[in-house]
C-alpha cells in the first residue's frame, strides 16, 4: 500500500476506533443490565463490592471492546479495501 493511502486511513481508523469505544459502552450497559440486573456495573474503587463482581464485569467489558473495535477495524479496512484497491493493514 502506498504511504497516501496510510495516510489517509489514519484518520479515517481514528474515528472507527472512537465509534466503537462508544457502541462498546452501549452494548457493555445493556448487557450488564440484563445480566447482573443492576444498572450501574461496579468499578474497581467502589468497596460495596466483591473483588469477584469488580473482576468479573472488568472481564465481561474488556471481551465486549475487544469484539466491537475488531468487528468496526475489521468493516473499516474493507471499506477502504472496495475504494481504493488497497488493504490498510498490509
Amino acid at each position: 500500500m502506498s504511504k497516501t493511502a496510510k495516510i489517509v486511513y489514519r484518520p479515517l481508523g481514528l474515528v472507527g476506533s472512537l465509534l466503537a469505544s462508544v457502541v462498546a459502552a452501549s452494548v457493555f450497559q445493556v448487557v450488564w443490565k440484563k445480566v447482573a440486573r443492576q444498572d450501574d456495573a461496579p468499578t474497581a474503587m467502589q468497596s460495596e463490592y466483591r473483588l469477584r463482581e469488580i473482576l468479573l464485569a472488568s472481564a465481561v467489558r474488556g471481551a465486549i471492546v475487544a469484539v466491537v473495535k475488531a468487528l468496526v477495524s475489521r468493516g473499516g479496512a474493507r471499506g477502504f479495501t472496495k475504494l481504493t484497491g488497497a488493504w490498510p493493514g498490509d
